[in-house]
């Protein structure tokens, strides 16, 4: 059984910054501070981790859980609204060819699909509602997981474990697709194989530093994946 597990932002959907200014409203609500995340990079991070270090810059101190949790309940809330004016705005888009490679994995016996975002789990839903996409992910391993990329992507993978009723998955049968260095970072410090896509705004050089298994510029080409996880050798003994 191959386990993919795909970012948000940036690999599957581009929602217009829907997250950075859902965050700036529930901060500037919260602490009276308009435009924090303008000076913050959130890319490769987890939603718990951007929480507080906008509420940070804010404050001029360290966040306290009280406050990255009202923060979070008031993110949520203005999230949707932030979706729906990136769509209005002709701003949200699918990654290219990341809905033909979905649909194309999804009828191969051998392969789950997860999320392994830093968003959390309720604002991943929100942000790939608009995109069709979110059924083909039964499971995954979220920012309201963890502070910390590679223990989210493992719950992911325990997640994917149980829905398979406790067997055994392989490290070098998971697979993490993101759009950032972190990403692979992420992937690789929790032992799982990486493949980096030049979706998002990640300068190609970096990708390609950051030493990923697998590299592609985007999700076209469905047999070229199919080879990577190793699928295509198999279908072609049926």
């Amino acid at each position: 059984m191959k386990i993919l597990l795909f970012d948000v932002d940036g690999t599957l959907v581009r929602a217009g910054a829907a997250g950075a200014r859902a965050l700036d409203k529930a901060v500037e609500r919260r602490h009276g501070v308009p435009g924090v995340c303008a000076s913050l990079n959130f890319q490769g991070k987890t939603d718990l981790r951007n929480f507080a270090e906008a509420i940070s810059a804010a404050t001029g101190r360290r966040a306290t859980r009280a406050q990255v949790d009202a923060v979070h309940r008031d993110y949520l809330k203005e999230l949707p609204r932030q979706v729906a004016v990136s769509i209005r705005g002709k701003r949200y888009e699918l990654t290219r060819g990341i809905r033909s490679l979905l649909e194309r994995l999804a009828v191969e016996e051998g392969v789950l699909l997860g999320l392994g975002t830093g968003n959390m789990e309720r604002g991943a839903r929100i942000k790939l509602a608009p995109s069709g996409l979110s059924g083909f992910f039964r499971f995954g391993g979220y920012g309201s997981d963890s502070y910390h990329r590679p223990a989210l992507l493992r719950r992911g993978v325990a997640r994917a474990r149980k829905l398979l009723g406790g067997k055994r998955i392989l490290r070098r049968d998971v697979f993490v697709v993101g759009d950032t260095p972190l990403d692979v970072a992420a992937g690789r410090r929790a032992g799982y194989r990486t493949i980096a896509v030049g979706t998002g705004w990640s300068p190609w050089k970096d990708l390609i530093a950051s030493a990923p298994d697998f590299i592609a510029r985007d999700f076209r080409d469905p047999e070229k994946w199919l080879t990577w996880i190793g699928l295509s050798k198999k279908r072609s003994q049926r």
